[in-house]
């Protein structure tokens, strides 16, 4: 940790709402309960407090409802919390909401100067970002289209484009990144490199925990409002996905599950080439993983996901289907997803494969099955001891001025 002071100090936030039952539907009925409706308090925070060190990209996790927006909120001064005070040192821009700050009957090109003064920017520093602002986006050929016409993906690179262009100490950012294509998202991801590089802070909320991974220095975990922990991103997801979220229940095998439930996965297999079920593999063996999936809802662009760790719980691969482009428009009923390995190149060992399906963005999960299944790796070819995969490399040795090649793999 920096031994700067914190770019942002959370000391005992707590924020309330108040969640209304009824609403008056008429004057009489207005006039019946005195002008009173009947409500209930809501506490989205109870006394938080946490630091974000200087330099560091910082994530926000937990379950939809958990809190992190309305701390964000916090952070940004758009909500006031009812006890506690956060502090923030030096200049802030955020990222909150699809298309805040924009007119939508103005082009892309007016939204840049509004929303680029309502975060501190003059006139002439928008003149001189204004070309960078937009090649980052990515807008060119629409900047003088009113963003009504925009789509959502268009909408989050301006504002994010922005945002950043203001060039702030601090940087807030909600969960409308993950509206962005790929390769916006890689634009995202080597701004935050760079953002690091600058000493500038960011702060993140995703639901997308592959990005918290990758992004992160340190991470909060909220839920139901409270602090639950904070640490090392790693670590941090580790306990999250193992199944201390809400909604869990003990499968076959010892683990979780957990999710919306729209789409289950009913069964987790591991096949030999010949299509027996196996749970001991040799390193260089193909092995098949299937899913036996049924879906009671409608489920647009589903993606398939497997995760392999290590029985130490250092994840090994998590392939999709997502970056395999395979990615139907909407979920059938029923049926198999497969995952066919040509060569295992795991070492010898005991591993965990569990199994998810849920939309693009990780936002919207429907079932989640954590350690569906335990399967042991034996020596095989290349023959390693040692490490977790193996590199499937040959070895070769040659004797000064010989010609003959030996091969020892």
């Amino acid at each position: 940790m920096s031994s700067a002071s914190p770019a942002v100090v959370v000391d005992a936030v707590s924020k309330r709402f108040r969640v209304y039952h009824e609403r008056n539907q008429s004057l009489k009925a207005a006039v019946m309960r005195g002008g009173r409706a009947r409500y209930e308090e809501f506490w989205a925070l109870r006394d938080v407090s946490l630091e974000v060190p200087v330099g560091t990209t910082f994530g926000l996790i937990g379950h939809n409802g958990s809190g992190k927006s309305t701390l964000l909120k916090c952070m940004a001064r758009i909500l006031r919390p009812d006890s506690g005070r956060i502090t923030v040192t030096g200049s802030m821009s955020a990222l909150l909401e699809l298309g805040a700050g924009f007119h939508p009957e103005l082009s892309g090109r007016d939204n840049v100067y509004l929303n680029g003064s309502i975060l501190g920017l003059s006139r002439r520093e928008l003149d001189e970002r204004f070309d960078d602002i937009v090649e980052f986006a990515g807008l060119g050929q629409f900047i003088d289209t009113p963003v009504k016409n925009y789509s959502s993906g268009m909408y989050v690179r301006l504002g994010f484009s922005i945002a950043i262009h203001v060039e702030p100490d601090v940087l807030l950012v909600d969960e409308v990144l993950a509206v962005g294509d790929e390769a916006f998202q890689q634009r995202c991801t080597e701004k935050f490199a760079d953002l690091k590089y600058e000493g500038r802070t960011v702060v993140l909320v995703s639901h997308a925990l592959d990005s918290v991974r990758q992004l992160c220095d340190r991470a909060a975990w909220l839920e139901h409002g409270r602090l639950k922990d904070v640490g090392p991103p790693g670590d941090l997801l580790d306990e999250y996905v193992g199944g201390q979220r809400a909604e869990r229940s003990t499968v076959e095998t010892g683990g979780s599950r957990w999710g919306l439930g729209g789409a289950r996965i009913d069964k987790v297999e591991l096949l030999r080439p010949d299509g027996t079920p196996t749970t001991v593999a040799r390193t260089g063996d193909s092995v098949l993983v299937r899913l036996h999936y049924t879906s009671t809802a409608r489920i647009e662009q589903p993606v398939f996901a497997l995760e392999i760790h290590h029985s130490s719980g250092v994840q090994v691969s998590a392939p999709n289907t997502w970056e395999a482009r395979k990615v139907p428009d909407v979920l059938p009923p029923a049926g198999v997803v497969e995952l066919r390995v040509d060569r295992l190149l795991l070492v010898p060992g005991v591993y965990h494969l569990s199994a998810s399906v849920g939309d693009p963005y990780g936002r919207q999960i429907q079932d989640y099955r954590h350690h569906a299944l335990r399967f042991s790796v034996m020596h095989g070819k290349p023959r390693e001891s040692t490490g977790l995969v193996s590199l499937g490399g040959v070895w070769t040795l040659r004797e000064p001025g010989a010609q003959e090649v030996r091969d020892t793999a």
